[in-house]
């Protein structure tokens, strides 16, 4: 018996290794095949995809900022992957962020709120000369002191623009509420009071306006909600907002890019922002809020049932779809007449693709608009770099700043540019 058996082991014995070699490369091959799909390795780069109005403004605009037109390529090893760029910025904001030194300044409102922003003065003279400033509204429960924000000031400031960054109410952790009220989608309160205190305290100052992701929709939403609002500002920067949060929710119930465990996230990220300001939000003799909303907060999982139990009652909407409808830009962004920069990546996870119809069909309509679409970039990430490692300063931070001289120039040698 023992003989048949060393046989048989003598027999098979030869063609094990090579069995499991091949299954080792089969391991092998699954892998790669896994890597180079989900970091979409075999993607190539573009220039940005650019849509606007043939005018000589736009044109003039186009040939000052070269970025706009140029390549952009992203770190080689993931930089293509909207996700990692989304999780890096998130994680990380930026490498290597600088800590440029402002004053914070509190504005109380009429609510018994009080807003806060911070003021930073320029590191040096603009190239035409000029008084300039940046009003800067950040994203989602961001504030000045964000690693993204802190690098796009200090690239700012070197270039001579004085800047001014909002604080979300209730986004700064070492800042108590006045009010039971915080940050919502669509509130301009805040960022308006801002605006008004530099136009006072810099009467002789042009303005900026730039807001990245949800303070995108706030900066155009407040260009667009009045005329007057425009005067002495230049131009507005938009990076990555969603233009309708109406037409954002659907898309954020659905797994495609993986926005449903986004949405959770951001959700989770909120609920801890509501419930630091808990003693102030529910506590308040003038709040609106019933323990039963607390309750809802609790097991809520969707940005929208936060929107829905929480959010939309800081300004007494009736219904969720209201509070989407009044608090999104779309509603009043034709009414912006000053140049106007959209951006926004392809492979950005919470901005899906349908939302982008609205900035490209603005560009079409109106003269002053540019839509700038880029293949990669994610959510606020627009990293660049050689292969592994990402470079301080993005190309979003470059765009805009190249962007903004450009008008500066414009305005500035208007005769001479026609």
């Amino acid at each position: 018996m023992s003989a048949q058996v060393e046989a048989d082991v003598r027999t098979i014995s030869p063609e094990m290794p090579a069995m499991f070699d091949g299954m080792k490369l089969a391991a092998v091959a699954t892998v790669l095949y896994v890597i180079v799909r989900s970091l979409n390795l075999k993607c190539l780069t573009a220039a940005p995809d650019i849509t606007c109005q043939d005018t000589l403004l736009n044109r003039y605009l186009l040939k000052s900022c070269p970025i706009l037109t140029k390549e952009y390529i992203p770190p080689l090893l993931w930089g293509k992957s909207g996700h990692l760029q989304t999780a890096l910025y998130g994680k990380m904001g930026r490498v290597k962020s600088p800590k440029p030194c402002g004053l914070r300044k509190f504005l109380p409102m009429p609510d018994g709120a009080t807003a806060t922003f911070d003021l930073f003065e320029p590191q040096g003279v603009h190239s035409t000369g000029d008084d300039i400033t940046m009003v800067i509204c950040p994203g989602i429960g961001n504030h000045s002191e964000k690693h993204y924000i802190r690098t796009f000031v200090d690239y700012s400031q070197k270039q001579g623009y004085r800047c001014a960054v909002l604080n979300h109410l209730g986004a700064l952790p070492n800042i108590e509420l006045t009010s039971p009220r915080m940050f919502t989608y669509g509130c301009t309160w805040e960022f308006s009071a801002m605006v008004g205190y530099i136009k006072r305290t810099f009467p002789q100052t042009q303005l900026i306006v730039v807001g990245f992701s949800l303070g995108g929709n706030i900066a155009c939403k407040y260009l667009g909600e009045n005329r007057a609002n425009q005067e002495r500002v230049l131009c507005c920067v938009s990076v990555c907002q969603g233009y309708s949060a109406l037409r954002a929710q659907e898309t954020f119930l659905q797994w495609d890019q993986c926005r449903r465990l986004y949405n959770f996230l951001m959700a989770d990220n909120m609920k801890k922002i509501i419930l630091s300001h808990r003693g102030s939000l529910f506590g308040m003799s003038s709040s609106k809020m019933e323990p039963s909303d607390l309750n809802r907060l609790y097991t809520a999982t969707s940005i929208m049932q936060i929107d829905d139990n929480i959010m939309r009652k800081f300004h007494g909407h009736n219904s969720l779809k209201e509070y989407y409808e009044k608090e999104s830009c779309v509603r009043y962004i034709h009414n912006i007449s000053v140049p106007l920069l959209l951006m926004n990546s392809s492979d950005d996870p919470l901005v899906h693709q349908s939302l982008l119809t609205i900035p490209r069909t603005l560009a079409e309509k109106k003269h002053n608009v540019i839509f700038a679409l880029t293949l990669h970039g994610g959510h606020l990430g627009f990293f660049e770099g050689a292969v592994l490692f990402p470079q301080p300063l993005s190309w979003m931070d470059k765009v805009v700043v190249s962007y903004a001289n450009a008008i500066c120039q414009w305005e500035k040698h208007k005769p001479q540019c026609q």
